[in-house]
C-alpha cells in the first residue's frame, strides 16, 4: 500500500481533469485494465443520468467506443451500470456471469451482456462511488484486457483490492471538484464573472459598476451564460454553474476525452 502513496498525492494536488485522469489510469493499466470508463452526473433522476451534456464521461476507449458506449446510451442498458446507480462498493464482473448463466438478465441487460461478449469484454470490475447527495452519482468501470478470465480478474482484485480502491476514490474526489465545462456548456471569462456578482448578492447595478459596463451589457452576459447552461432563469444559472464548478474556480480546462 505504500508504493500508492505518491500516486494517491499526485492525484490530490492535480489541477487538470487530464492529469487526474492520466495518472489513475496508468495504475490501472498496470493491474490488467487497460480501457477505463468514468461517468459523473448531479442531475441523477432514478436510473436516469438527466442532460447527457451536464453529465462527465471520460475513457480511455478511443472516439467509436465513446460514441457507442456514452452518447448512444448502450451503458445504461448493462447490468454493471444498473447496480451501480442502486449500490456503492466495487463488485467484479464474475456475478455478471453467473446470473447471465443462470437466466436471470432482463432481456435488453442479457443483450447487453452478449454484445460485450462478442467484442472480447467479459471481465472486468465496477467501482460506484458513495454519494452526498440523492441526485449525484458516479462510477468506474474498468474491462480486463483481452486474454484475462473471470476467474484471474478474481485474483488480482483480490490481492490488489485495497490499493486500487483508494486510487478510485482519490480520483473521484478530485475529478468532482474541478471544473467541468463542455464545448456546449462553457461560459465566457465575463460571463462567469457577473454569475459569480449575482451568486454574491449584487444587483445588475451593482455588477455593471463592478465590471466596468452597462447594465444592458450585465443583462446580455447573463443571458448568454443562461443560454450556455441550458437554463430559464439566472438563479439557476448560477446554481447550475455551482454544481458543474464553472463558476470561483481558479482554473478552467476541457475533459481529458469523452466529451
Amino acid at each position: 500500500m505504500s508504493a500508492v502513496l505518491p500516486l494517491l498525492l499526485r492525484i490530490a494536488e492535480a489541477e487538470t481533469v487530464a492529469d487526474v485522469w492520466a495518472t489513475a489510469t496508468g495504475y490501472f493499466a498496470g493491474l490488467g485494465f487497460s480501457r477505463a470508463d468514468y461517468g459523473f452526473t448531479r442531475f441523477l433522476h432514478a436510473r436516469n443520468i438527466g442532460d447527457p451534456d451536464d453529465a462527465i464521461y471520460l475513457t480511455t476507449g478511443n472516439a467509436d467506443h465513446a460514441a457507442r458506449y456514452f452518447h448512444n446510451g448502450f451503458f445504461a442498458r448493462t447490468p454493471a451500470y444498473r447496480w451501480a446507480v442502486a449500490h456503492s462498493g466495487d463488485r467484479t464482473w464474475k456475478w455478471i456471469r453467473d446470473v447471465y448463466r443462470a437466466g436471470q438478465l432482463a432481456p435488453d441487460e442479457r443483450a447487453a451482456v452478449e454484445y460485450n461478449m462478442s467484442l472480447g469484454i467479459v471481465a472486468g470490475v465496477t467501482i460506484s462511488f458513495p454519494e452526498t447527495s440523492a441526485r449525484s452519482k458516479g462510477a468506474l468501470s474498468l474491462t480486463a484486457d483481452t486474454g484475462l478470465s473471470v476467474d484471474q480478474v478474481e485474483t488480482i482484485w483480490a490481492d490488489h483490492r485495497a490499493e486500487a480502491m483508494a486510487v478510485a476514490h482519490m480520483m473521484h474526489l478530485r475529478l468532482i471538484q474541478l471544473p467541468q465545462p463542455t464545448q456546449r456548456r462553457s461560459l465566457t471569462q465575463r460571463q462567469r464573472e457577473a454569475l459569480e456578482w449575482v451568486a454574491d448578492g449584487k444587483t445588475t447595478q451593482d455588477v455593471a459598476m463592478l465590471m466596468s459596463v452597462s447594465p444592458a451589457m450585465v443583462e446580455k452576459h447573463l443571458r448568454l451564460a443562461r443560454e450556455a447552461l441550458a437554463v430559464e432563469t439566472t438563479a439557476q444559472a448560477v446554481a447550475k454553474a455551482s454544481l458543474l464548478n464553472l463558476i470561483f474556480q481558479r482554473t478552467f480546462e476541457t475533459p481529458a476525452s469523452g466529451k
